[in-house]
């Protein structure tokens, strides 16, 4: 098939290192690797693409201009009229694929006016998260692009049940949801790689992966590894990514006198990730409570494709993920005693480590992968597409 593949999200650097550029670009070598065409129509590019996405034919979207956020939400809106020439200038294609955005709805009512199948894939609440976390102006323009684009839509895949919960309250998207969660691409994450981080036999790391950001949870885990520092000073804290809490999060180290037991890399690549992983004995993914938990975390899943033992709070997605000791360890949200319990328990426990991260890459290999993520989507709309082709 010939799919137009569409980004208008100007917070997602497609071929940046964020989760969300990792997150685009494996779908789209998912469906290069399963032999279709892909053209990107994107608002930003983040930089150079990778070498095997470096073919992908890109029609640059008009970038949001600074100014106010008033202005840069009309500005949004305007880009539809861009992206509705651009794909009438284009030729046709088989499949239109759109990573929902806040102002975006051209491409699946295009598609929908063509009779061509339409695929949304909804990572998020966008107006509640902007409204909440970024600030939002016209609460009634993003309701009103959400009706449009939801209702176009000639399936809407969510990442998570707590993403489909918020598709369900808009009358125009019922029945046309389907929850495929997100996935890994495990030849990253090869068996037995060498650590870009090495340490002596007998220190036991401790890992995280993600953006500081309050609802990570770092704060339980920093106070968490306080304990465990404080029973085993052989034990490490690694913590890979960068934040606006990174200040709060230097200074609680500094409070706790831990600076001395933890490493911070700042920003890294992706292609850096994987040696890092291997880096760590333990993953941890301690989210703190929230009412309306609907990630479907890329960190967990490259834990466990990385074969790493995991101890994740017990919500959300998480929770259909992970079976607690079967192929991970679940702990209640914000629960910092139980929390370092089970690290010093994996501490102790080098067999048990090593079943639970036998068993969690077992299950990214078997049902987690991209290559099946995108042939689940494609599902979705396989009988249009023949009736179209």
């Amino acid at each position: 098939m010939r799919i137009a593949y569409v980004c208008a999200d100007p917070g997602v650097p497609v071929f940046g290192c964020k989760g969300c550029s990792i997150h685009v670009q494996e779908v789209i070598r998912a469906l290069l690797k399963q032999g279709h065409q892909v053209e990107l129509f994107t608002t930003r590019l983040g930089g150079e693409p990778p070498q095997d996405l470096a073919k992908v034919t890109v029609h640059q979207l008009p970038k949001l201009p600074k100014g106010d956020r008033a202005q840069r939400e009309t500005a949004a809106l305007s880009i539809n009229l861009d992206l509705r020439l651009a794909l009438e200038n284009s030729s046709e294609f088989d499949l239109f694929y759109e990573r929902y955005s806040l102002w975006s709805f051209t491409a699946m009512e295009y598609a929908n006016a063509a009779k061509i199948p339409g695929i949304l894939e909804v990572n998020a609440p966008l107006i509640e998260e902007h409204a909440q976390h970024r600030g939002l102006v016209n609460h009634e323009a993003a309701y009103e692009v959400a009706q449009r684009v939801f209702g176009a839509a000639t399936a809407l895949v969510a990442v998570s049940q707590g993403v489909a919960d918020y598709l369900a309250s808009y009358p125009v998207a019922q029945g046309r949801i389907h929850v495929i969660p997100n996935g890994v691409n495990p030849d990253r994450f090869p068996v037995n790689l060498n650590p870009s981080l090495p340490t002596p036999n007998d220190v036991f790391t401790v890992g995280f992966v993600g953006t500081m950001k309050p609802w990570h949870g770092l704060e339980t885990l920093i106070e968490a590894f306080n304990i465990l520092y404080g029973a085993d000073n052989t034990t490490r804290l690694l913590i890979v990514g960068d934040g606006p809490t990174k200040d709060e999060v230097l200074q609680n180290l500094a409070t706790r006198r831990l600076t001395q037991a933890v490493h911070l890399t700042g920003a890294v690549t992706a292609a850096q990730i994987p040696g890092l992983l291997a880096s760590m004995d333990v993953a941890v993914a301690p989210y703190v409570h929230q009412s309306h938990f609907y990630f479907s975390p890329l960190k967990v899943y490259e834990y466990m494709a990385a074969g790493l033992p995991i101890v994740a709070t017990d919500i959300g997605q998480i929770s259909r993920l992970l079976q607690n000791r079967v192929n991970g360890l679940l702990c209640a949200p914000g629960d910092v005693l139980q929390l370092a319990a089970l690290l010093y328990q994996l501490r102790l426990q080098p067999e048990l480590r090593s079943r639970l991260g036998q068993a969690a890459r077992k299950t990214v290999l078997e049902n987690h992968t991209w290559d099946v993520v995108v042939q689940q989507t494609l599902r979705l709309v396989s009988s249009s597409v023949v009736e179209v082709s």
